[in-house]
């Protein structure tokens, strides 16, 4: 360090210092990589601040998450994706980029981490179930295939020749076996899924063996299961009526042909539309409203559109005039 004098005051200060402590001259080679506040608009010297001198310290960049460590979060909250979204934080995490946070990435890693521990008890669950229910199939095989005999007495008679008679016959008695029942394991599974669907859905004859083909059950095993669930195949098609008109508006004919659509005979159609109690007038007004959320029809066409529907005239009518026409 060494000493300058001062060009304005004459005084000598340190070479290191941004300004002359006396008269605030500025040390026009004093170099650092902070800038300092510029003088006074007038140009006058700034004065003395007791040693105590305000710089201008430059910005730091605010660093801001990568887009990469965004999307791997993303795909890590979704769970059925979380190892597309650890592969991607690993990815922004390896990346040397200074001027990016990855706290995101490390967060995707995390709950990655958690997903995979939630499939890996998952699956040790499942297995075990899925073992324990094999041995039971297939000790109640071994119990059915076992089969029970049965005992014939022959009751004592007074009759001499009778005596005689049973006696040659006793030697003649072979053991029945019980009468057990035929159906498969296949069979049986299927009927208990069968009887589990009706427990939360309505189904038709036809969509429900559909449904347990789907499941890779065979034709015969799910037509088994059908013909054996003891549904009563019209209150089906009612309580699907009823859940049909819960999120949208029929008309009479128009939620019949729904029903036929899903399966059921017109007959069960119809049971569920007379016994729905849905009001047709209400229901006319409810898709006159959807149909105008949508479009712009004139009093007219939007009445066309409801009987093209399955509204009668009068429900038709009812419903426009509902709202507003």
């Amino acid at each position: 360090m060494a000493l300058i004098k001062c060009p304005d005051c004459g005084n000598d200060f340190s070479d290191q210092a941004p300004h002359c402590p006396s008269c605030g001259y500025i040390n026009s080679n004093f170099r650092q990589q902070q800038s300092m506040v510029p003088p006074n608009p007038n140009g006058s010297p700034i004065p003395p601040n007791n040693g105590n001198y305000s710089y201008a310290v430059s910005p730091q960049p605010v660093k801001k998450e990568s887009g990469l460590g965004i999307t791997a979060l993303i795909f890590s909250i979704l769970g059925c994706t979380f190892i597309v979204g650890a592969i991607l934080a690993i990815i922004d995490l390896c990346k040397k980029d200074d001027t990016k946070k990855h706290t995101l990435s490390k967060v995707s890693l995390i709950i990655a981490g958690v997903w995979l521990i939630i499939g890996i008890i998952g699956a040790a669950g499942g297995g075990k179930n899925t073992d324990s229910s094999s041995k039971l199939d297939v000790i109640e095989q071994e119990s059915t295939d076992t089969p029970e005999t049965e005992t014939i007495k022959i009751p004592e008679t007074t009759s001499a020749e009778t005596a005689a008679s049973s006696a040659e016959s006793e030697n003649d008695i072979e053991t029945v076996p019980a009468v057990t029942s035929n159906e498969t394991t296949g069979q049986k599974n299927a009927l208990r899924s069968a009887k589990s669907y009706l427990n939360y859905s309505a189904f038709s004859y036809q969509g429900l063996v559909e449904q347990l083909e789907y499941e890779k059950y065979s034709h015969e095993d799910a037509v088994y299961a059908a013909d054996n669930c003891g549904a009563d195949w019209n209150e089906q098609a009612l309580k699907s009526a009823i859940t049909y008109l819960d999120y949208s508006a029929f008309s009479y004919n128009g939620l019949i042909e729904q029903l036929e659509y899903e399966g059921f005979t017109h007959e069960q159609a119809v049971y569920g539309a007379d016994n729905c109690n849905a009001d047709w007038n209400e229901q006319a007004a409810k898709s006159a409203e959807a149909y105008l959320d949508y479009s712009s029809f004139s009093r007219d066409s939007l009445i066309d559109q409801l009987e093209y529907e399955g509204f009668t005239r009068e429900q038709a009518i009812y419903g426009a005039e509902a709202n507003g026409y």
